[in-house]
Order: structure tokens, then C-alpha cells, then sequence
């Protein structure tokens, strides 16, 4: 299963960018002291102890707000609530506790989920320490004091966080169903493709761009064997500013996937493949998930016998960054295909999964290093001593040489493509670490 996701919420300017920042560990959202400037919802991976969790930056909740920027926020936040395990929600000391306030502490109540009450900005302990306790009054549960600029009480905050999050056991005894995230940019047939494996009108499919609301997670038996399939909802609508909804979809989308073991990543073939599914495609990447390229609406392009190919190239070329991704070309009005991805998520499944012997990594390595030279500098070459694989999904190899400055990432690129060759790994993308181990320690 995924990592928890933890959304930072409140209104604007009390310092979520700020404490998103300081817990990401890199100046990832814009800060700047007119509330709102962080239009964007950002995301981050973040660890504390040993528990990993994704953590979700959200726009300011102005709660009655009839500002179409602000109320655009709400709605984010409002997406950030209901697709997180775990709210922290932020007050400023300096301002003190406001009616805002109260009224996103009866949003996140309503919510039903844990959340942790922040109050910010206290740089001395001592002197707003009596400040703090007025915020009991939200009746939200103890208000915990930080500074995100200072990096004061972070730790304790955190603590209370994770301990919200489900024990690591119970999360390993969880259903071993495949879980299949359909993801893509709004109205590219996302819920007519899942209508049509299960035949049945289970998801609301309207023309209108965005109608579908909630990620829904829907079982679907093939051949004996249950999956489950999670849509996720564009969330575009007409006359509203277009860029700042076309963001709506990446809190579900990163949710999704993280709790995804492949990704079936739908392109329009009409409209053909974009720079927004790149960055689409691209959350699935970073997180090592198996990929299938679904090209939906093949019927509706006239062909020839060079169209698949032009067509392929042009995926390829815009998402050049997974070249291992599998492409399917269906069509969900017609059916045609759709149950030949059976087959393929089948097949990733099996290659996210797939231990290779350490032995023979090494016979391909050593194969690989005599056809190839590893790079030089300053007359020192690079050495490989040993690879060993240490986990899947996806599968991840360490690699241990004499000096790791001198691993090019070309030549690990090389390496990678050598692995492929020999074994396939069709459809999920692989990880390296590359480790140092002195001569002395052979």
C-alpha cells in the first residue's frame, strides 16, 4: 500500500508554505506575505523516524469568501481534506485565534479525520505560551506550538502526525489485490473505460469535463483473478480560470498513485499526447510505478498503415524520460481491446515484482563493463565491484564501485539498458543506488 498523505490547511498567511518548506527540506513553494500566493497545492515526500508520508501544500481556506481565486483555494483544500489521512491544521499566534479560524475548524470536523492543531510563529516559548491556549477554544484538540521559520517544535508535531498514521503490520496484512490507478487529464475517458470492464454504469460519465468528483476505488474480476481499479477525478470546470483548475487534479493524482502498484496513464488520441500528461506520467515515474500507456479513442482517428508508428513516436518522444512504458491503443465506446490490458497489467505486474539472482546480475555487469569501458577522470577509472538487488516494486539495485563521483549517469543508463535487454522488466522502471566501497574492503 502507499505512503499516508498528511495536507497542511488553514487560511491564508499563517506559514503552511513556510512549514511545507521546512519539513520538505527545500524551498518548494513561493512565500511571500500577501495571502494567496501559493495557488499551486505542491507535494513533497517526507520522513520522520521511520515512518515515510506524502505531504500536500495547500492554497489559504478564506471559508466565506466570493473571491474566485480564494474560492478556487477552498475547493483545493477541500480536495487536500478529503483525500488525507492526516490534517495539520495551522494558526498564527501573532494574529490570535479568529472567527477563520473556527470556521475551518467546523470544516476539518465535519471531515471525520485526524487532525493535528499547529499554532505558528512561536519564536519563545515562554512569552506566547499563554497565547497558545486560547486555541483550545476551537475544541479541535491540543494545540501544538511551532515556528516553521524557526524549525521550533517540529519534531513534537511530527510525533503526533505519524502517530495517527496505521501501525506498519497492519498496513503489510492489507488485501494483495493488484490496485490499478486509472490517471489523465480530465475528460480523456477515464470512467468510460472503467464502466466498460465492469459493465455497468458505476461512475458518473457526463460530456461536461470534471463530473467525475471522488476517486472511487471499483473491483474488477478477469480470468478468476480480482483487481482493483482507482479513478481519479478531473476536476475542471467551464468559466473558471483554466490553468488554476487544470492543477485540481494533481492532489488525486499523486494520492492515487502512490497507492497504486500500476498506473494506467490515458492520452486522448484525438487530441494526441501533451505536456500536462507528461506531468501526469511524471508523478507515476518518480514513484516507480509500473506503466501503461493508454492511447483511448483509437477508433476515432482515420488511418493508415503508418499512423501507430507516428503516433508511438510522438508518445515516445514527450515522455522520452519512461521509455519502458507499455502502450495500448483501445477504444472504451466501442470496447475494442480493453481486455487485451488485462494481459499487460498482468505482465507489469509480474516485472515490478520480478528478483533477479545475484549471480547472474553480475555475469551481465561484468559482461557489460567488458563491452563497454567505465568512464575516467584525471587518469582514475571507475571500478564495479559488485550488484546485488535489494527490493521491488520497483526493482531496486545496488551497485558498489571505488569511487561513486565517477559513476556518469550515461554509462548507469547503459548498465540499465543491459539489464533490460537480459531480462525485460517491460513496463516499470528500475532504481539504482550507486554505493562506495574502498579497495581495502574487497
Amino acid at each position: 500500500m502507499g505512503k499516508p498523505v498528511v495536507a497542511i490547511v488553514g487560511r491564508p498567511n499563517v506559514g503552511k508554505s513556510t512549514l511545507f518548506n521546512a519539513l520538505a527540506g527545500e524551498m518548494i513553494s513561493i512565500v511571500k506575505d500577501t495571502p494567496g500566493v501559493t495557488r499551486d497545492r505542491i507535494y513533497a515526500d517526507v520522513s520522520w523516524l521511520d515512518r515515510d508520508f506524502t505531504l500536500i501544500d495547500t492554497g489559504g481556506i478564506e471559508p466565506e469568501s466570493k473571491d474566485i481565486i480564494l474560492s478556487q483555494m477552498r475547493e483545493q483544500a477541500q480536495i487536500a481534506i478529503d483525500t488525507a489521512d492526516v490534517i495539520i491544521f495551522i494558526t498564527d499566534v501573532r494574529q490570535g485565534l479568529v472567527d477563520s479560524d473556527s470556521k475551518v475548524a467546523d470544516m476539518l470536523r465535519r471531515s471525520g479525520k485526524p487532525v493535528v492543531l499547529t499554532v505558528n510563529k512561536v519564536d519563545n516559548f515562554d512569552k506566547f505560551m499563554p497565547d497558545v491556549y486560547e486555541f483550545y477554544n476551537l475544541g479541535i484538540g491540543d494545540p501544538q506550538p511551532i515556528s516553521a521559520s524557526s524549525r521550533l517544535g517540529l519534531g513534537d508535531m511530527l510525533d503526533v502526525v505519524i502517530s495517527y498514521f496505521p501501525d506498519k503490520s497492519e498496513a503489510e496484512e492489507e488485501d494483495e489485490r493488484p490496485r490499478v490507478a486509472i490517471v489523465g487529464k480530465p475528460n480523456v475517458g477515464k470512467s468510460s473505460i472503467i464502466n466498460k470492464l465492469i459493465g455497468e454504469q458505476r461512475v458518473i460519465v457526463s460530456d461536461i469535463a470534471g463530473t467525475t468528483r471522488d476517486a472511487i476505488d471499483t473491483p474488477v474480476v478477469h480470468d478468476g483473478r480480482e483487481y482493483v481499479f482507482i479513478d481519479t477525478a478531473g476536476l475542471r470546470r467551464k468559466n473558471k480560470i483554466r490553468e488554476e483548475l487544470e492543477r485540481y487534479s494533481i492532489i488525486r493524482t499523486v494520492t492515487a498513485v502512490e497507492r497504486a502498484d500500476v498506473v494506467l496513464m490515458v492520452i486522448d488520441a484525438t487530441e494526441g499526447v501533451t505536456e500536462q500528461d507528461a506531468k501526469i506520467a511524471g508523478i507515476a515515474h518518480e514513484r516507480g510505478k509500473g506503466i501503461i500507456i493508454v492511447v483511448n479513442k483509437w477508433d476515432a482517428i482515420e488511418k493508415n498503415d503508418k499512423t501507430m508508428r507516428e503516433f508511438e513516436d510522438r508518445v515516445r518522444q514527450i515522455l522520452s524520460f519512461m521509455p519502458y512504458a507499455e502502450i495500448v491503443y483501445v477504444s472504451a465506446l466501442t470496447g475494442q481491446r480493453l481486455h487485451k490490458m488485462f494481459d499487460v497489467i498482468n505482465m507489469v505486474i509480474e516485472n515490478q515484482t520480478m528478483r533477479v539472482a545475484t549471480g547472474v546480475l553480475n555475469e551481465i555487469m561484468m559482461e557489460a563493463v567488458a563491452m563497454q569501458q567505465p568512464p575516467s577522470d584525471k587518469g582514475k577509472r571507475l571500478k564495479l565491484y559488485y550488484i546485488t538487488q535489494v527490493s521491488v516494486k520497483p526493482p531496486t539495485f545496488v551497485i558498489f564501485v571505488n569511487d561513486k563521483e565517477l559513476m556518469h549517469f550515461s554509462y548507469l543508463r547503459y548498465l540499465e539498458n543491459r539489464i533490460r535487454e537480459a531480462f525485460g522488466f517491460r513496463g516499470t522502471s528500475l532504481k539504482f543506488f550507486v554505493r562506495e566501497r574502498k579497495e581495502k574492503d574487497q
